[in-house]
């Protein structure tokens, strides 16, 4: 099938739309790229007046900010995309999420407004389930780790291994008592919680650096490969508050009416 990309000289784009989508259940393993070429296709399915770039080969106006790692679930991924037309948000919400593979959800979306969507976004929370590992045991990884003053880890990159320190950047690490609030797909065996905020940093600081840390610091190690959701994204507060990065553009008009 060939791939529907327009010729030079593009139509400007005259309005821009923030969204925030989640990955759920399987699509957790959906790499970033492969998530992008599904959306470039929901996009034309829902026959969504997308802009292009100019030049010889034009390209959809999206650009993402910080997307979550391969493996990992998410409820606050967020991309940005320029429009030929305007569109109302609720609109386009419902049209882009019918077009895309359940599990791929888009959950909201404004109209916006000054300023970058990345500025906005300087730490993530996120829900860390660990299967086979008791609360007793990832109480006291946690305490080592949150003791230390630092805690160098591995990880493989495109440039070779390099080592990060990974506590320097964590906000909040805690175990989450799990009475009523039972993780999802585990049953017969203890799985401890971890509530983890960690403050975006160049390279990032990923979960997965964070338990090989737990592993540095107190040898913990879970039976069963760890899940990872991220809640929440965006700007913390000195109070230990997460600001959705779409709440400064709500209000912004669409044709002279407010947006939802």
């Amino acid at each position: 099938m060939a791939k529907r990309q327009p010729e030079g000289n593009q139509e400007p784009a005259v309005q821009r739309i923030r969204l925030r989508y989640a990955k759920r259940g399987p699509m957790r393993f959906t790499s970033h790229r492969d998530f992008a070429r599904a959306f470039e296709r929901a996009i034309h399915r829902a026959n969504i007046p997308i802009a292009y770039s100019q030049g010889f080969t034009p390209h959809p106006k999206v650009s993402y900010a910080s997307a979550a790692p391969t493996g990992a679930a998410s409820e606050a991924e967020y991309l940005e995309i320029g429009l030929r037309s305007a569109v109302e948000p609720a609109a386009l919400v419902h049209d882009l999420d019918a077009a895309l593979s359940p599990g791929l959800d888009v959950l909201d979306a404004v109209v916006a407004g000054p300023g970058s969507l990345a500025d906005r976004i300087d730490a993530s929370h996120w829900r860390l389930e660990l299967p086979g590992v008791p609360d007793s045991d990832a109480r006291r990884a946690v305490t080592g780790f949150l003791d230390a003053a630092e805690v160098p880890v591995q990880r493989l990159t495109k440039q070779g291994m390099r080592t990060l320190d990974a506590r320097a950047p964590v906000v909040r690490l805690a175990v989450v008592e799990t009475t009523l609030d039972v993780p999802s797909e585990v049953g017969g065996v203890p799985c401890a919680i971890l509530d983890l905020v960690v403050r975006q940093v160049t390279p990032a600081v990923r979960p997965d650096d964070v338990l090989s840390g737990l592993r540095v610091v107190a040898d913990l190690e879970p039976s069963v490969p760890p899940r990872a959701t991220r809640l929440a994204q965006g700007a913390l507060t000195a109070r230990g508050e997460m600001v959705d990065p779409l709440d400064a553009d709500r209000g912004v008009v669409v044709s002279g009416t407010p947006s939802p």
